[in-house]
């Protein structure tokens, strides 16, 4: 079989105007990036007279580092629905630099389930991360202004700043820095650090934002620091919510593109989800499920983290519904790795591993009825998958009652997928669906915290030393009790250890910090030794990315 970039190059795809005919949109709506990406006017689409489409979530069981297709499979399974005759359309993240660049490689899709233009989308796209990162960082002079200008008695306590900066890049060295060293010119000298941009509470506000009014007034409530008589601090006391709405004027308008069979797909967005809330925009969502019959959506790594946050963040803006059905992607490799087989052994048949491993499949599917919400396991096909190893994957899922369907749209495309396309149908439209959130908003933090470790990930109970614990109750006390978590964690193990494979029992949840991200509406909640600023690995992807000297990119997975 050719690789992802040899499929790529064969393709023929179309104009982003024809691509945006197929949902209605006319273009005079569009922006255009290139011939094949455009930004698109939500406010000229015509969405008046339509019904709104099925919405179909896509999560997955814990996930290997290489990761188990679920943006592949959210691919696949668009281009599968066309095949069955409906509109269908995606809604999924941008890729950020950091994972390009590092472990993961690109994220749009593999094989023959991909989205073009895959390079330029992998990189720059339409410079929506880049104008995150410059309204992040913006936000961060402005503080660092206010302190060299006003001095120890001003508005902000220099000591008591929580506002950082990001870069899209992963850079372990910047998570901890120094500035204003060398003098009084250069500001006052305080400690602070960079996370990534996929972590930025700006990126979850454009996300979350309902148009540009609702982004100004998100923007004005992100919470900074401390002033010295120890009084939160908001961007609105800074006069700064106009100018970083400003920036991110273009970024809010949701970017379409197109799968490798012509099917159109809404990226907008990129929160991950083992730190943030995982999910692309809800305009763009929005405005997918106004124009197609069915609308498939990606929440990043597993049920314990991309989906949780959907259910319980996502989905209490009141913008976007539950979802009518949600597949759970697994592997053999996933199944095999949590059964006790080493990576490097993952191509060998292991029928064994398969069945041992299939009990962190189990908490995934347990997670999902949790929430109350009709599903379908989508077996994630692998070329060096046996067929015994498919029959026990198979038969442990019909062991549980749970819908299950062989994909493989990697190899074969949307032809791969009609037959999960088919059973995704089907639980749609037969399975009971009766969604409910897992706490209610009025719930303290604490018992929302440990509701989520004790249903979701299966522990015991939850720790923390008495200054994080003091830090929660202080952010209730400020009026933010009634603000979901978003509970940051290793995506490798439904703990917070990322080498408790399988299903880990009796374990402790370790709460390491908290943070306030008011302009967002939600409560970070920090576990183990989850980093908001990852680090490039031994052996980076871009050792292996290369431009020839005709100006072709190589080596971008």
């Amino acid at each position: 079989m050719l690789n992802d970039m040899e499929i790529a190059k064969k393709a023929e795809i179309s104009p982003i105007e024809d691509i945006a005919a197929r949902l209605g949109i006319e273009a005079k709506n569009l922006e255009k990036y290139g011939k094949y990406k455009a930004k698109v006017s939500c406010e000229g689409v015509n969405r008046k007279e339509r019904k709104k489409g099925k919405l179909i979530m896509v999560t997955a069981m814990t996930p290997t580092p290489a990761g188990e297709g679920k943006t592949t499979t959210s691919i696949g399974l668009t281009d599968a629905f066309s095949l069955l005759g409906k509109r269908a359309a995606a809604a999924l993240r941008e890729p950020s630099l950091g994972p390009v660049f590092g472990m993961k490689g690109g994220a749009t899709g593999g094989g023959y389930a991909q989205v073009m233009p895959r390079d330029e989308i992998n990189l720059h796209f339409t410079g929506d991360i880049h104008a995150i990162t410059a309204a992040h960082n913006l936000l961060a002079a402005i503080v660092d202004n206010r302190l060299h200008f006003d001095g120890v008695c001003g508005l902000l306590d220099c000591r008591r700043i929580s506002w950082k900066r990001v870069m899209d890049m992963d850079d372990r060295v910047l998570r901890e820095i120094v500035v204003g060293i060398g003098g009084p010119l250069r500001g006052i000298a305080r400690e602070t650090g960079f996370d990534i941009t996929a972590a930025s509470e700006v990126m979850a506000i454009l996300c979350l934002a309902q148009g540009l009014k609702d982004l100004k007034h998100r923007i004005g409530n992100i919470f900074i620091g401390y002033s010295p008589q120890k009084k939160p601090v908001f961007a609105r006391e800074l006069k700064a919510a106009g100018s970083m709405a400003a920036l991110l004027k273009e970024a809010l308008q949701p970017n379409l593109v197109q799968t490798l069979e012509g099917n159109p797909v809404f990226i907008h967005g990129g929160p991950f989800a083992n730190i943030a809330h995982g999910t692309s925009s809800i305009i763009a969502t929005r405005l997918a499920l106004s124009l197609a019959d069915v609308v498939v959506t990606e929440t990043g790594f597993g049920s314990d983290l991309g989906a949780e946050k959907f259910f319980d963040i996502v989905l209490r803006t009141g913008d976007v519904p539950p979802p009518d059905a949600c597949v759970l992607v697994a592997t053999l490799r996933a199944l095999k790795l949590h059964g006790g087989v080493r990576l490097d052994e993952m191509s060998e048949e292991n029928v064994g591993a398969v069945e041992r491993g299939f009990e962190n499949l189990q908490k995934h599917i347990e997670n999902l009825r949790i929430f109350g919400v009709p599903s379908v396991i989508a077996i994630n096909r692998f070329p060096n998958d046996t067929e015994e190893e498919i029959k026990k994957a198979m038969n442990l899922c019909h062991k549980e009652k749970a819908r299950v369907a062989l994909s493989e749209v990697y190899s074969k495309g949307g032809k791969g997928g009609l037959e999960l396309a088919e059973e995704v149908l089907r639980a749609s439209e037969e399975d009971e669906s009766n969604f409910q959130f897992i706490y209610p908003l009025e719930m303290p933090l604490l018992d929302k915290i440990e509701i989520v470790a004790k249903k979701i990930y299966g522990a015991a109970s939850i720790a923390m030393e008495g200054k994080i614990k003091r830090r929660i109750l202080r952010i209730e006390r400020e009026g933010f009790g009634h603000l979901p978590v978003c509970i940051a964690k290793t995506q490798y193990s439904l703990s917070d250890d990322e080498e408790a494979l399988g299903r880990p029992k009796d374990f402790t949840l370790i709460v390491t910090d908290a943070s306030l991200s008011s302009g967002a509406g939600f409560v970070v909640v920090y576990c183990g030794d989850i980093m908001t600023m990852p680090g490039l690995p031994k052996s980076p992807a871009t050792e292996r990315i290369d431009i020839t000297d005709e100006g072709e990119i190589i080596g971008l997975s």
